[in-house]
């Protein structure tokens, strides 16, 4: 039986922890869903603010990198991406953990509004956090995804 891991969700702070995020990204996104790299490296990096979730206690190795995500400034508007927990830290309230940072560095930056790609299959994470669907279902690297939005208050 598993035990929960303490973690801290805050900004990549070093360029090993960004190569690590990048890491975990292609170890989700490639390895295990089918992506292709050359659609999960987007050129993008450089311009966004990299969230991880980072180990601190023994419940896993202790700096370890358990989840990332992008934000994209565009204006007034994030483009929030590549969220990707490691599975073997999934289902312990870290993406809804990025989620909730993202918002709080949206805010800070002076953003208004969020947006992104949801896997079809992680929509009602998005939905719990107050994002809402636009558009039609369609597919993004062989995976069904709808475009989701949020404004803040």
């Amino acid at each position: 039986m598993s035990t929960a891991v303490r973690y801290e969700v805050r900004r990549a702070g070093t360029p090993q922890e960004l190569d690590e995020a990048l890491k975990l990204r292609y170890d989700v996104f490639c390895v295990e869903q089918g992506v292709p790299e050359r659609e999960e490296l987007d050129g993008r990096d450089h311009e966004g603010i990299h969230l991880v979730a980072v180990a601190t206690d023994e419940g896993a190795e202790d700096g370890e990198i358990l989840g990332t995500c992008r934000l994209v400034m565009v204006g007034r508007t994030v483009q929030f991406s590549r969220l990707a927990v490691r599975i073997s830290a999934r289902r312990q309230g870290i993406a809804t953990a990025l989620l909730e940072a993202a918002d709080a560095e949206t805010r800070a930056a002076g953003g208004r509004r969020l947006v992104l790609h949801a896997q079809t299959y992680a929509r009602p994470l998005y939905e719990q956090a107050g994002y809402l669907p636009r558009g039609n279902v369609f597919r993004e690297a062989g995976i069904e995804h709808v475009a989701m939005e949020k404004e803040l208050s």
